[in-house]
């Protein structure tokens, strides 16, 4: 057996880390995105 596979730091699956970590980023550009769109707008 793989000596890392004995103790673990985390137990949690790498696919909600995933998705977590590309939701988080995902909102933030779009919270980016609107600020920069309102600026525009209010710009105009």
């Amino acid at each position: 057996m793989n000596e890392f596979e004995k103790e673990v730091q985390s137990k949690n699956n790498d696919v909600v880390d995933s998705i977590k970590g590309f939701g988080f980023s995902f909102l933030f550009f779009v919270l980016i995105f609107t600020i920069g769109v309102i600026i525009s707008v209010v710009a105009s």
